[in-house]
């Protein structure tokens, strides 16, 4: 049995932020560990992982999930190693994974699945975790994408907006990557072997997009929303499709954007607009994760993890998302995963 704590840390929500989210928006806390109930489990936080949806989990508004509420742990997907178990799918030294919080331990949460044996944990925490579910579901079940389509995504270096991207090339789509800055756009052409790269910090995206795009955009994947999502709408082929993932250029906004000026685009070219959420299609999670796998394996999906390290920095890892310091799939470690 491993030598466990009386208490766990944990980064509580302090307040609600208002506009560009803060360190000054959470605070340390220690807290006593609860004895294993019946049928529960514990684990140690080994690994969390961050995502600009996240910001919106701390705003007090209807959403997918409930909102973090003040004074509880910020809640975050991760990996964790059991430690003690009264549960009977999970024994001590089991890795699992799902939605965890910002805390040294945790008490057993219904979403937690194991890490199959053989498999990198790495992975479960880029590609084949729950970025990667997003983009294979979002670029082929919304995108629809035919092979000789042209299809755009924003955030390409992101976590998930690199592996839509490079699903996009498997089935055979020419596909072109906005992201911030010379090295991300490098990547995108040399490791995710995109066809082409607009860096939105140093380039003017529509005339990008319309020079690398005379046809017209086939199929969007949208991360960003705001002004990119715009551009984009401005230059789309007749029946275009658009995957809306996410909206990070929104999500600090003090006030609320103005929206799209140019929705009747979608008319003129016949456009769809669809919004949807990776939890709508778990009934399929274990061939997504198959065909995820096999192109890992294969060489066909590069990625990136940026692992920062130590319990204290949680709150600044999560503010990297938000000033473009993350390279890919943004990690912190916690402890070892071994007992």
């Amino acid at each position: 049995m491993p030598n466990i704590p009386a208490t766990s840390r944990h980064w509580l929500l302090a307040r609600r932020p208002k506009g560009l989210v803060s360190t000054d928006d959470f605070s340390l806390a220690e807290q006593p560990i609860p004895e294993v109930a019946d049928g529960s489990a514990l684990a140690r936080i080994c690994y969390l992982t961050f995502e600009p949806a996240m910001r919106g989990w701390m705003d007090d508004v209807v959403s997918y999930m409930p909102p973090v509420e003040l004074g509880e742990p910020m809640r975050a997907p991760g990996m964790a190693v059991v430690v003690e178990s009264k549960h009977p799918d999970f024994a001590p030294g089991d890795l699992v994974f799902g939605m965890m919080s910002w805390s040294e331990y945790v008490t057993h949460h219904a979403g937690w699945s194991k890490v199959p044996s053989g498999v990198d944990p790495e992975l479960v925490l880029g590609p084949a975790g729950g970025t990667g579910l997003t983009a294979y579901f979002g670029l082929l079940d919304v995108g629809q994408p035919q092979a000789g389509e042209t299809v755009v995504v924003s955030g390409a270096a992101g976590a998930t907006g690199s592996v839509a991207a490079q699903i996009a090339r498997i089935k055979g789509c020419r596909v072109i990557g906005i992201a911030g800055g010379e090295e991300k756009c490098r990547w995108l052409l040399e490791q995710a072997r995109l066809d082409a790269a607009i860096d939105y910090k140093s380039e003017n995206v529509a005339a990008r997009l319309k020079a690398l795009c005379p046809d017209g955009i086939d199929v969007f994947f949208d991360n960003v929303g705001g002004s990119i999502l715009e551009a984009v709408l401005n230059n789309l082929a007749m029946d275009a499709r658009i995957a809306l993932c996410g909206m990070i250029s929104t999500y600090n906004d003090a006030t609320p954007q103005s929206g799209p000026a140019n929705l009747f685009q979608l008319i003129v070219r016949r456009g769809t607009l669809q919004g949807f959420m990776v939890f709508d299609y778990m009934d399929r999670r274990d061939q997504a994760l198959a065909d995820l796998f096999n192109w890992v394996a294969a060489g066909e999906i590069a990625f990136r993890t940026d692992v920062q390290h130590g319990f204290e920095n949680i709150p600044t890892t999560f503010l990297r998302l938000f000033d473009g310091s993350n390279q890919g799939k943004q990690v912190l470690k916690v402890s070892d995963t071994d007992l």
